[in-house]
């Protein structure tokens, strides 16, 4: 087992790949928080930790277009495996969760057992109780009932076959063969309907191609339609079943097969994220279109016949996005051939490594590359207000560069900073102990606790002088505010920094790791560890009650980790708190309190804002005499995000 030091995934799980416009139901959406690289590693000696740059690079390879598939012992080996590493000891697995989820992972078009005309899908539910036995090693052992589900997937996919290559010999002059076709989360559409309507338009295209067109239709019906035996469809099934377990088990864990392991890396927010071919993209039953933020020679409106020697008619949504990942790091660059508007024949045309690496290079979290500030108006001087959408790899870098350039600005003197962690679903702990060291320079931070009772504990860095900011400091937050942002207006207010203004926060208080797992067959991402704030204080399942409670609005007050199925449980730490830097609380060293502001605030583009930037006037007694911060009671989950359909 190779644990691997690449940091984190989550705010929408699809959002860490470019956008496809079709989704089906996925893992929660708070973004999971990877533990930095030196406590991802087991044995130092037989796994070192990766460099920096290392541990976040990438190196996906070119899908096969194959359905991800498993044997009965390899898939029990990485469910045992999932087990094993939870931070807690895993929670009884409900039987009939699995199988739906089960069903929704094996089907990438709505075809084989999710479509509401499928009788796979009453058959998963049938035989859920078995499949779960035999995931965890307590069944058959030669996976029987996943072979059951397989032999009746052999009837059903055949009678779809059928229908399609009778739609296929059909002229049908007026279809559209680059026009979407697939459903998103929801599918109701019956999944012979769509056999036909597939069936018509490769029809069309291949009529259209002709010879040039062949690869990609013989493509795209070995993909939607496998000639695979029962067998082989028991281990599609059980490979389906696998990346069902480790969601159901553990909300902040997933797992992916190599082809298509991008999914569970959220690398829009890494400080260096990997090329991408385009931003938007949408399946066609012949292709993949591209609907906008195509990188040269593509254009938007493109559709792609093949990339990199990957046909792309038929692939999933996963394998789509980690293709253009891979093809957009090939080196030679790799050759697209792609069919143009208008066009009746296919171009073939190689990436322009130069114009990937001028995009990839601009893929930032907003248009400027650099957080988003607004000065307001408090007393005398300014409130320097930094809007943190997400905890990025480079908080601390982009932290430090927006408080410089506030500090140096012509104007009046900045009075205090604040920290809009509203809506921050969370991100990297590195992200979040580096801009830490902005405010508490050298402390000692997060007790983290394995499963097997072990701690392991990090410090802030210690920034040059002139990158620090020793003048009052405040944290806005939410119920939406989770994970990473917890992290930082949690440590600010153990440490007597500054008060945290809003409502309680959503109480992620655990950490995931990237594990390449024993069988060589994908990654798992998983809650390996809990932690608490740098008093003890703890935060899974019970968040951050405000120092100044402030009702900010959120879409759905009730929504928060205690609600999750199968969360870790709560856990307080040890004070791990240095009483050196505590101490600069009282001796000086920094400035605490808020200045009173006389009523002089704003104004501001947020009428929320100003009222709480009032309340820290008013409260500007409130320092170290007001101690740690208090926690509320358990509340709910966040909304899932969407996952490719």
């Amino acid at each position: 087992m190779a644990r691997r030091a690449a940091w984190l995934t989550g705010g929408l799980l699809a959002g860490g790949v470019g956008l496809m416009w079709a989704s089906r139901a996925g893992p929660p959406n708070e973004r999971p928080l990877v533990a930095p690289p030196h406590v991802t590693e087991v044995s130092p000696a037989e796994n070192p930790p990766a460099a920096a740059d290392d541990a976040r690079s990438h190196d996906f390879r070119l899908p096969s277009g194959r359905a991800p598939a498993l044997s009965c012992e390899a898939a029990r080996a990485v469910v045992a495996e999932a087990r094993g590493q939870l931070a807690h000891e895993p929670d009884p697995v409900d039987a009939r969760a699995l199988a739906e989820a089960a069903a929704d992972w094996l089907d990438p078009y709505g075809l084989w057992s999710v479509a509401p005309d499928t009788p796979v899908a009453v058959a998963f539910v049938r035989r859920a109780p078995q499949l779960l036995a035999e995931l965890e090693g307590r069944g058959s052992r030669d996976c029987s009932a996943a072979r059951a589900l397989g032999g009746e997937l052999v009837a059903w996919v055949g009678e779809l076959r059928k229908l399609f290559d009778e739609e296929r010999a059909s002229p049908s002059p007026s279809e559209d063969g680059v026009a979407p076709v697939f459903e998103g989360a929801l599918v109701t559409r019956p999944a012979r309907a769509l056999a036909r309507t597939l069936g018509r338009r490769i029809g069309a295209v291949e009529r259209d191609l002709g010879p040039a067109g062949s690869a990609y239709v013989d493509a795209a019906r070995a993909r939607y339609f496998p000639a695979l035996e029962a067998e082989g469809w028991a281990e599609v099934i059980l490979a389906a079943g696998v990346r069902a377990y480790v969601p159901v088990m553990d909300p902040h864990g997933a797992w992916a097969p190599l082809d298509e392991e991008s999914s569970v890396y959220e690398v829009d927010l890494e400080a260096h994220p990997p090329s991408r071919l385009w931003d938007k993209a949408e399946r066609t039953a012949i292709g993949v279109r591209i609907e906008a933020g195509a990188a040269p020679p593509l254009a938007d409106g493109d559709v792609l016949l093949s990339l990199a020697g990957v046909a792309t008619a038929g692939l999933s949504y996963e394998q789509t996005e980690q293709l253009g990942f891979a093809a957009a790091d090939a080196r030679p660059p790799a050759q697209a051939v792609i069919l143009r508007a208008g066009e009746k024949v296919p171009v073939t045309t190689s990436l322009d490594a130069t114009s990937l690496e001028a995009k990839s290079s601009g893929t930032t979290s907003d248009d400027d590359g650099e957080l988003p500030v607004e000065r307001v108006q408090y007393g005398e001087g300014d409130a320097v207000v930094v809007a943190i959408h997400d905890v990025r790899d480079d908080l601390g870098d982009e932290l430090t560069r927006a408080l410089l350039r506030e500090r140096e600005s012509k104007g009046r003197q900045v009075t205090g900073v604040v920290l809009d962690l509203r809506g921050n679903g969370g991100g990297s702990t590195d992200g979040a102990i580096d801009a830490l060291g902005v405010f508490v320079p050298g402390a000692s931070l997060f007790p983290m606790k394995r499963r097997d009772g072990s701690l392991e504990t990090d410090r802030a860095p210690e920034p040059p002088s002139v990158d620090r900011w020793r003048g009052p400091v405040s944290a806005l937050v939410d119920g939406e505010t989770a994970s990473a942002a917890e992290m930082v207006a949690g440590a600010l207010s153990a440490y007597h920094r500054g008060p945290i203004v809003g409502t309680t926060t959503f109480g992620k208080g655990c950490a995931q790791e990237y594990i390449d797992d024993d069988v060589h067959a994908g990654v798992l991402r998983l809650t390996t560890l809990v932690y608490a704030l740098p008093d003890g204080t703890a935060v899974q399942r019970v968040g951050l009650t405000p120092t100044i409670r402030f009702p900010f609005e959120t879409a759905d007050a009730t929504d928060r980790e205690a609600a999750l199925p199968h969360s870790p449980p709560t856990w307080r730490g040890p004070d791990v708190r240095d009483r050196a830097v505590l101490a600069h609380a009282d001796d000086g060293t920094w400035t605490v309190s808020w200045p009173p502001h006389g009523g002089n605030v704003g104004p501001c583009k947020d009428a929320e804002l100003c009222k709480a930037l009032r309340l820290l006037g008013a409260s500007s007694g409130l320092g170290p005499a007001a101690g740690p911060p208090t926690f509320g009671p358990p509340t709910a989950r966040r909304k899932p995000p969407s996952k490719g359909r």
